[in-house]
């Protein structure tokens, strides 16, 4: 069976399903379901629900990714067991979810399998639904930890800053300043494993020298611990390399920014990563992510941030915090992609998933992940359904090194298995 997944997400890789241009992809699984005997429904976001009969289980994933360096173009690759990308992400986040449910479909079992539209860009599709569900529990697949039974997620927000200044005349010669091909990572469940930022290795740089700043384009995703960050700047003084920093002397005398030392300041203090730590749960409390900067000609600047917290309480404290930030800077703030946490609830199906992972594997945990599950949006849409998440071992997703444990989707899909044939009863 496991090589029928990999075969299924083979396919998958080869059909383009970045966020917002999944339309290929939508309708490989629109006729992917029919073709199997399923009623297919689709409302106004794109989600599609695949159902068969009056079932008691919802199997539940997305249908985007999160597309990093060649990706949409992706080739895959095996070594030591582990199945990678060469120079992309690899979209096994979530699409490794929807082959083993491809695998399900092939069996005409009585399922809904709940397909989702861009989550990867602010859970877009979840809050859209607009389904009438028969099931009375939900099943997420997009956790990355195989063995672990999620039963929370943090609530997070996106803070979309506007700084604006004029550019004048400069003097000294230019350079282009790059940090370039750092890790990168998830922006939440890798924001504590002290991944540089480029945006913050760039930024420290350009303050500790004097310099005029041009222009400045940084990260990939707002979702995603930048790697790459580029800036053309003015110097009278000579500049070299540092660290991560690679300095290009350019034969150009542009305009430069009036205030360029309040931007740098601002990037520079920029508070980003672990905000508080919850050692009980051995995860991150809160947390900030400076994603992504782009320059535009009229001399403003468009920042992107990603907040994140595992209580709604603590989300709207540090959505105030950075817009204040921001503010002192005179930028315009705003918040968008408001997503609730999902408040962590042992009851019979999380023991019942439990209980199934125990038989495949040693030390099965409950856990509650720093990242955002559509767990926590659908149940505030469906309160009368319970939930529970599970997955196959990821590591480094929305990153060009995203890799899959390939014996753990084995073994995840046979307690996938065991626990449709509980609810098929």
């Amino acid at each position: 069976m496991l090589s029928k997944i990999l075969n299924y997400f083979e396919e998958i890789t080869k059909i383009p399903h970045c966020s917002k241009e999944a339309f290929a992809f939508f309708e490989f699984l629109v006729e992917f379901g029919k073709s199997r005997g399923y009623s297919v429904d689709v409302d106004s976001a794109k989600n599609i629900l695949i159902s068969k009969g009056k079932p008691k289980l919802c199997l539940q994933a997305h249908y985007d990714m999160v597309c990093v360096g060649k990706a949409p173009f992706i080739e895959t690759y095996i070594k030591d067991n582990i199945l990678r990308a060469k120079e992309s992400s690899l979209g096994a986040d979530n699409g490794m979810a929807i082959a083993m449910m491809m695998v399900l479909m092939d069996r005409g079992l009585e399922l809904e399998f709940l397909l989702t539209s861009d989550e990867e860009i602010g859970l877009i599709g979840a809050d859209a639904l607009a389904f009438e569900l028969s099931s009375s529990y939900m099943l997420n697949l997009d956790s990355e930890e195989a063995g672990e039974v999620y039963i929370g997620c943090a609530g997070g927000a996106d803070i979309k800053a506007l700084y604006q200044d004029e550019f004048i005349e400069g003097s000294g010669r230019c350079y282009e300043v790059a940090v370039k091909g750092l890790a990168g990572g998830h922006s939440g469940v890798d924001i504590d494993k002290d991944i540089p930022s480029a945006i913050k290795v760039l930024s420290s740089y350009l303050k500790s020298n004097s310099l005029e700043l041009v222009s400045l384009y940084a990260g990939e995703r707002i979702n995603s611990i930048p790697a790459n960050a580029v800036a053309i700047v003015r110097s009278e003084e000579s500049l070299k390399d540092l660290g991560d920093v690679r300095v290009r002397e350019l034969n150009e005398k542009p305009l430069v920014l009036k205030n360029s030392s309040s931007l740098i300041s601002l990037l520079d203090s920029f508070a980003h990563g672990v905000i508080e730590f919850d050692d009980e749960l051995n995860i991150p409390y809160s947390s900030a992510n400076l994603a992504t900067i782009y320059s535009n000609e009229d001399g403003s600047f468009e920042i992107e941030s990603s907040l994140r917290a595992m209580d709604m309480e603590s989300l709207s404290k540090i959505i105030y915090q950075y817009s204040e930030f921001f503010k002192k800077y005179g930028c315009r703030v705003d918040v968008v992609d408001k997503y609730p946490a999902w408040k962590p609830e042992v009851n019979d199906f999380t023991n019942r998933i439990f209980d199934r992972l125990k038989e495949y594997f040693d030390d099965v945990k409950m856990m509650a992940i720093h990242a955002g599950l559509e767990c926590g949006v659908i149940s505030q849409k469906y309160p009368n359904i319970k939930f529970a998440s599970i997955g196959p071992t990821i590591r480094y997703p929305h990153s060009k090194r995203e890799e899959v444990d390939i014996s753990s989707v084995e073994t995840t899909y046979r307690v996938l298995e065991k626990i449709v044939e509980d609810f098929s009863r």
